[in-house]
């Protein structure tokens, strides 16, 4: 099994995402899609995101599967082998659960690292 994304977001990231002070500066919806077109589009969402230099990604991935209930809940389980495989994993700084107004437990943002200077050119 490929090894998860770090998490390296400090105190004060924690804080203001509990609290809804950030907001995503994108967003792509899971839902309707097939365990196969969904993989396809995060990693087509992350590149897009790594490219643009974007440093938060809502992940609407629906509520996670409740007890008993063997066929939800997929997709959002799975995100975590998706991103661990990713070409993207390493510019991965951390994933949470959204805030209430993002989607709360159906949601999970993805905070992505800048890129360094010397990758931007500068």
């Amino acid at each position: 099994m490929a090894k998860p994304p770090a998490d390296t977001l400090d105190g004060g990231w924690d804080r203001r995402l509990r609290r809804g002070m950030v907001a995503p500066d994108r967003s792509i919806d899971l839902h309707g899609h097939t365990l196969l077109t969904a993989h396809a589009a995060l990693e087509s969402a992350l590149a897009r995101a790594v490219a643009d230099d974007i440093r938060m990604l809502l992940v609407v991935t629906g509520k996670p599967p409740r007890a008993g209930e063997a066929r939800r809940g997929l997709i959002r389980a799975s995100i975590g082998e998706w991103l661990s495989v990713s070409p993207h994993r390493g510019r991965i700084a951390a994933v949470r659960v959204a805030h209430p107004r993002h989607g709360g437990a159906g949601a999970l943002y993805l905070i992505l690292r800048r890129r360094r200077e010397e990758e931007r050119g500068g």
